[in-house]
């Protein structure tokens, strides 16, 4: 059964909060952390993307970084921005995007259910994704990122979040700049406190990583390590290391899945007209006059050239009865990206990047007609009951299947791995 827990929150002041909250580190690359702080002392991105407090030239994994986001986050503390929450407490963290709103609990989950997969994951990680967020980590003493979990939905804990959202009072409650609504409210009795630490305890077998598996992997892997070196220091050497980390739940039933497009460097060898000729092998290929978004499932958009072709996955060139071999991400890893491009692994090969679909057709378009790219695919959403079904059957997707909107803000609620 899964394993929560209140904690105590460094959070910002409510009248900063919303100057304060910025967009997840892994959304923004340095030059649009760099845009979206500008004029902005407050915003958390001088602690989760440090580097645009230093030069361009600078290497955005190195110690320097890490010792700013470090020398930031203590600043902010003794400067009053943030301040440490009096008692354990849990959060109430609700979203409201294009009128849709979702809600989850704040909480810090236990390391032990991630190792044991009583937190079950569905994709592998990128190594060097991994380690800049454990340098960040080990460096800051704080877990600054939020680990989305989903949930299959329980009543009993939905009626205990409703009612509390409907008697108490928001500690933050403001719309950013792109629009999100973001609310969220402390839960600090006791009594309530006990009462849903039990329901999840009993009552949930399990919990899904939705997003942030690197943030998962990289507090696991830090919180153990520095336990083991914990048992070698005694006296006031001696730092209690939190067993749990940061993460908000949420119910199966609020949450929307958006899709989760590739680009590539190039054609490995072939020209654009010899790589379309090849792929009607697999797939049914037709020119499209405008951008090309996917309505269904084993339908891809593929741009090159300055042109959109809609593929069509033929039957038989992929298995329906395989929870794996049925998903999009996997018919084009098969017959696309291995066979026709040479990449078998998307986790570690440079050649291909990875487009949220939030951020629409056109920035795929974007990354091929500035030369970065030479090819781009947009895909159909995985659902949320794919995600589950493989999760349970502990297999694997390919990186970087799915992607969830509206995205948590980071830095309206800190967790600190020393006591």
């Amino acid at each position: 059964m899964a394993k929560i827990s209140p904690f105590e929150a460094v959070r910002p002041q409510p009248q900063l909060a919303k100057q304060v909250a910025s967009k997840p580190y892994d959304v923004l690359n340095s030059a649009e952390a760099k845009i979206e702080a500008v004029g902005n002392a407050y915003s958390f991105l001088h602690i989760t993307k440090s580097e645009i407090g230093l030069p361009d030239t600078i290497d955005i994994h190195s110690t320097e970084v890490y010792e700013l986001a470090l020398n930031n986050l203590t600043a902010f503390i003794q400067r009053d921005v943030l301040f440490k929450e009096s008692k354990p407490c849990y959060y109430i963290y609700q979203l409201i995007m294009d009128g849709r709103a979702q809600t989850g609990l704040v909480c810090v989950s236990s390391i032990d259910d991630y190792n044991n997969d009583i937190i079950k994951k569905h994709e592998f990680t990128r190594p060097e994704k991994e380690l800049d967020r454990i340098n960040h980590i080990k460096t800051t003493g704080a877990q600054t990122g939020n680990v989305f979990l989903a949930y299959r939905n329980q009543a009993s804990i939905d009626t205990l979040i409703d009612k509390w959202k409907t008697n108490k009072t928001p500690v933050y409650d403001f719309t950013a700049d792109d629009g999100i609504q973001h609310t969220v409210w402390a839960v600090s009795d006791e009594t309530v406190i006990d009462q849903i630490t039990h329901i999840f305890e009993t009552e949930v077998p399990c919990t899904y990583i939705a997003d942030g598996h690197h943030r998962a992997a990289s507090a696991a892997k830090v919180l153990v390590a520095l336990r083991e070196e914990n048992k070698t220091k005694a006296g006031d050497d001696e730092k209690k290391i939190s067993p749990y980390f940061l993460t908000t739940l949420f119910p199966s039933n609020q949450l929307q899945i958006m899709d989760y497009n590739r680009v590539v460097k190039d054609l490995n060898g072939h020209t654009a007209e010899a790589f379309i000729a090849a792929l009607s092998n697999q797939f049914e290929v037709a020119t499209c006059d405008i951008a090309y978004k996917p309505t269904a499932l084993h339908h891809f958009g593929m741009y090159v050239d300055k042109t959109w072709y809609s593929l069509i996955a033929k039957p038989g060139t992929y298995n329906d009865a395989d929870p794996i071999g049925v998903l999009d991400v996997t018919i084009l890893q098969n017959n696309i990206l291995a066979t026709l491009l040479n990449i078998h692994d998307q986790r570690t090969d440079k050649r291909i990047d990875f487009v949220g679909g939030i951020r629409g057709l056109g920035e795929l378009e974007k990354r091929v007609d500035n030369g970065d790219m030479a090819i781009a695919f947009s895909l159909y959403p995985v659902t949320i009951d794919q995600l589950f079904n493989i999760a349970d059957a502990g297999e694997v997707m390919p990186p970087k299947s799915t992607w969830f909107e509206p995205k948590l803000r980071d830095g309206l609620l800190t967790h600190l791995i020393h006591s």
